[in-house]
């Protein structure tokens, strides 16, 4: 078993038992795609730096790799470590950029309502 596999494994597990980073509830409409698969609309439920959840009523499996795209901000690659009663927990494979975390929660509010840059 390689050492990468491990470390991966273990900052999944961290970056979601790990509640240093705070979880903002927060609503914001997405798109989550399932590596080789056709992506489905969803709807974040938190956001983190290392992850967030999201409704997903199709099962996703842990260790599969997603890709989640929300309105205005490139794809972002995540690893799911979690799947329960249409609700899937998954790690961003690179911990979300402060600014860019701080910039998607003053763009949005709880409603899902985009709001513009002044």
């Amino acid at each position: 078993m390689s050492t990468t596999h491990n470390a991966d494994s273990r900052y999944a597990v961290a970056s979601q038992e790990d509640r240093s980073a705070p979880r903002s509830k927060i609503s914001i409409p997405a798109s989550l795609r399932p590596s080789g698969s056709k992506g489905f609309q969803t709807a974040l439920n938190d956001l983190s730096l290392s992850g967030f959840s999201a409704m997903s009523i199709n099962r996703l499996h842990p260790g599969t790799v997603v890709w989640l795209t929300m309105p205005g901000i490139e794809s972002l690659q995540a690893q799911v470590v979690w799947w329960e009663n249409g609700m899937v927990g998954c790690a961003f494979n690179h911990l979300l950029s402060p600014i860019i975390h701080d910039n998607i929660l003053a763009r949005w509010r709880g409603d899902g309502t985009y709001r513009l840059s002044e």
